[in-house]
């Protein structure tokens, strides 16, 4: 499968459309279109912040109008935020999603708050591609997209899928601005040490699920939104034990740089609905910038308290630079002597 068109969605935050980044988005346009790809924005993707924060159910009917178009081949997140589990009643009341989607092999990538999105999707049987956006990859303010990144994103737009996945050389520090006057500006590189097998067998195998761990914590935890945990219960968000039998838990950590006491709750949140008794093993990102590197290591360890599950550290998917791409629901084996996650 070749991309041909791809459509950008605002399912969170509505960055785009906003005067201040609008040097990002000119950007980010016309890397695509250099490939030859027709680029448009969904309906409401560009009517900023406010104007999305108030209406859910206009993000929502973009995701229903993109699956439902023909003529699109790739659903592109422009961005994450904090909110999107308020398009469930839009999606799932009377099976809007289902519907939209049907067979459709269309391409769905984003990370971050998506990682509920991924969830509805995978909630109607929709394989999708965790750990890239719009903003945050394609528009990257150096003279081209981070090298590692673009090798992923390329493999996607022109097969339609990704085949393996083998750790960077390096890493990057985070940029604190993203004024015009960064574009050009290179990154701090630092030297990265691959996968890093914490505890269990080396070589597993399993469908990949999971995402962001501070989104996945909402489904479970009011403290930022008051009715997230409801709403995600309400319309069975977070899969059935059953669901989660043999599969491979995906865990990566958000640009807040939760502080180890609060990543600590997250897992015992994630212990609770018990899939650490009934899943094949954990892959883990690293944290932006590597703080609290060691700490979250010694916590997933403790917290789990499952010796025997395989947990690979410091995969570089999520909010950390750079980033692959990883099919979820896609069966994969991971083998951490060889430094390999291969997909069938």
């Amino acid at each position: 499968m070749t991309v041909k068109k791809i459509a950008i969605i605002s399912l969170s935050r509505g960055l785009l459309g906003e005067p201040f980044i609008k040097h990002v988005e000119e950007l980010g346009f016309r890397r695509l279109r250099s490939y030859g790809i027709e680029v448009v924005t969904t309906a409401n993707a560009c009517k900023g912040i406010d104007f999305l924060q108030s209406h859910p159910e206009a993000r929502a009917q973009d995701l229903l109008d993109a699956f439902s178009d023909p003529s699109i081949d790739m659903i592109l997140c422009a961005i994450g935020g904090e909110d999107t589990y308020k398009l469930l009643p839009y999606l799932f009341e009377h099976d809007e999603l289902r519907k939209a989607v049907q067979h459709s092999k269309k391409i769905f990538l984003g990370f971050s708050d998506t990682t509920m999105n991924h969830f509805m999707l995978h909630n109607i049987g929709v394989n999708t591609f965790y750990g890239q956006s719009f903003v945050a990859d394609i528009c990257e303010l150096e003279d081209e997209m981070l090298p590692y990144s673009k090798k992923y994103f390329e493999e996607l737009i022109t097969t339609g899928t990704i085949k393996e996945i083998r750790p960077s050389d390096m890493w990057y520090g985070e940029r604190t601005a993203f004024d015009e006057s960064q574009i050009g500006v290179k990154r701090m590189r630092h030297r990265n040490n691959g996968f890093e097998l914490l505890q269990g067998k080396s070589v597993f195998s399993g469908a990949i699920l999971g995402g962001c761990i501070e989104t996945l914590y909402d489904m479970f935890d009011n403290t930022r939104h008051n009715d997230s945990p409801a709403l995600c219960r309400r319309y069975h968000l977070f899969p059935s034990i059953d669901d989660w039998n043999g599969k491979i838990l995906l865990l990566e950590s958000s640009e807040e740089r939760t502080k180890p006491e609060l990543y600590q709750k997250m897992l015992q949140a994630l212990n609770t609905t018990g899939i650490f008794e009934v899943i094949n093993g954990i892959l883990v990102g690293k944290p932006m910038d590597e703080v609290y590197y060691e700490d979250y290591k010694r916590l997933l360890i403790s917290e789990i308290n499952k010796p025997d599950l395989p947990i690979v550290y410091n995969i570089n998917i999520g909010h950390a630079t750079p980033r692959c791409i990883i099919p979820l629901g896609v069966e994969a084996t991971v083998d951490a002597d060889e430094q390999v996650i291969r997909f069938a």
